[in-house]
């Protein structure tokens, strides 16, 4: 069984910048893609940006792309993702994920994903 627990989110005004951590636990991470994903109020959950198992590739939803950046530490087995620029639309609880299995290319899909954290607030206020 695969732990995940996020942590680092809160309140910022818009334009300033949070920093999200998942500690992984259960399993070696670094043999898994990592990713993280979010739901904002009266919507269904979104996938944020992706991770390759060895931090080579990454992948970002449009909305993100150039203010957000996922990073990885396997000897911490910790997953991070620092957001700049914050956008009162990047309001939601923010989850990170992991797989089942090793896949051979990065998964962008909620169904791509097994284990789950409990999710952390992100308010961002205008």
């Amino acid at each position: 069984q695969v732990q995940l627990v996020e942590s680092g989110g809160g309140l910022v005004q818009a334009g300033g910048s949070l920093s999200l951590s998942c500690a992984a636990s259960g399993r070696t991470s670094s043999s898994y893609d990592m990713a993280w994903f979010r739901q904002a109020p009266g919507k269904e959950r979104e996938f944020v940006a992706v991770i390759r198992w060895n931090g080579g590739i990454t992948g970002y939803a449009d909305s993100v792309k150039g203010r957000f950046t996922i990073s990885r530490d396997n000897t911490k087995n910790t997953v991070y993702l620092q957001m700049n620029s914050l956008k009162p639309e990047d309001t939601a609880v923010y989850y990170c994920a992991a797989p089942f299995e090793y896949r051979r290319v990065p998964i962008t899909t909620e169904s791509g994903y097994k284990y789950w954290g409990q999710g952390t607030q992100v308010t961002v206020s205008s």
